[in-house]
């Protein structure tokens, strides 16, 4: 009549998988995090990279648009002001005259 397992090794056995998986748990987060930590590392620097030029191109893009301005200036207020001024009254097309 064998016992098998006595209850106290068996929870023993319970706990001590219990620990060990918690164990490998531990050792694959920390793995996986610096897996992470270093993809985030190689692509901050490219980031800073990208980010610079970025920051040329809206620098360039913003020069344009100012040179554009000072060199239109005077034209586009000149037309705004023949539109405002000049009025030419008409009826509108649906009106019916009474004839």
């Amino acid at each position: 009549m064998g016992l098998g397992i006595i209850p106290s090794d068996r929870t023993q056995k319970i706990k001590d998988a219990r620990s060990e998986a918690a164990k490998e748990i531990e050792e694959l987060k920390a793995t996986k995090e610096a897996e992470f930590k270093k993809t985030q590392k190689e692509h901050e620097g490219s980031s800073g990279s990208n980010q610079a030029k970025v920051d040329a191109a809206t620098a360039d893009q913003l020069k344009q648009l100012e040179e554009a301005f000072k060199k239109n200036r005077s034209g586009v207020v000149d037309k705004l002001l023949e539109r405002v001024v000049e009025v030419d009254p008409q009826p509108h097309r649906n009106l019916k005259t009474s004839s």
